[in-house]
């Protein structure tokens, strides 16, 4: 699992904090996960609990998680806290009165997730209120949704808006099956990704690598692209600046 890696890795999407919705069970994996993520070449780990109608995001509790997490794994990596943020009514209002709720820490960032029932209507204009609160949406993981999937035109019109693309690492080494794996090398080809994270939830199917997926864009593209999707662009994110233009090229 180790390997040779030219930039430190950032992960900005995982479910690290114990027992709080679908991700770490308990404090001996969640320490495990960042461990293990240590062990990938991975310096920065972003906790992004689950926002939605089965999960409640309480923000200040798991700040506290995030600083138990921390003193149980000695500062091994750096730690974030950010948000799963479904696309909701009732979260975008909330969103909207209070910004940095949701947000990765200290950065306008936001992960969202749409539904795979239903595209509202109103997402582009959704998507632009929170623009002008001063917020960034992160679209995650368009590849394993099949409402976004294969509409380039949704997509695109987010990114005009200004939104950016993470796709899942696994996706890119086959997990999540071939048509999400060719959706994410479909997104590359346009140039239409800036950022690759594990969405880790456990030890074993879906553990916090990004060394796989890494490794994959450097043979099929170039050290630059694997570089700017995992290290470059998600440690930009991390620290609140704009991430590479090097994304909105033809990544081949």
């Amino acid at each position: 699992m180790l390997m040779e890696i030219a930039q430190e890795m950032v992960d900005l999407h995982t479910h690290i904090l114990p027992g709080i919705d679908d991700g770490a069970k308990n404090w001996e994996i969640a320490v495990e996960m960042v461990r293990m993520a240590a062990a990938d070449g991975i310096r920065h780990l972003v906790a992004t609990p689950h926002s939605n109608d089965e999960y409640r995001y309480d923000r200040s509790a798991f700040t506290k998680l995030i600083e138990e997490l921390r003193s149980r794994t000695s500062n091994t990596i750096e730690l974030s806290l950010g948000c799963d943020f479904n696309f909701s009514f009732e979260n975008i209002e909330a969103a909207l009165q209070t910004p940095p709720r949701f947000c990765i820490d200290g950065s306008p960032y936001l992960l969202v997730e749409f539904s795979e029932y239903g595209i509202p209507p109103t997402t582009l204009a959704a998507l632009e209120r929170l623009q002008e609160r001063g917020i960034v949406p992160i679209v995650t993981h368009p590849e394993r949704n099949h409402l976004l999937e294969g509409n380039r035109k949704m997509l695109r019109s987010m990114l005009d808006l200004g939104c950016i693309i993470q796709i899942t690492a696994n996706s890119l080494t086959g997990f999540w099956g071939e048509r999400a794996r060719e959706s994410c090398f479909a997104l590359l080809e346009e140039g239409m990704v800036a950022v690759v994270a594990s969405d880790a939830h456990n030890l074993k199917q879906r553990p916090p690598i990004l060394s796989e997926a890494r490794k994959v864009l450097r043979k099929k593209y170039s050290e630059e692209v694997a570089n700017a999707l995992c290290s470059k662009n998600p440690a930009a994110i991390v620290e609140g600046k704009p991430v590479s233009e090097l994304w909105r090229k033809r990544a081949r």
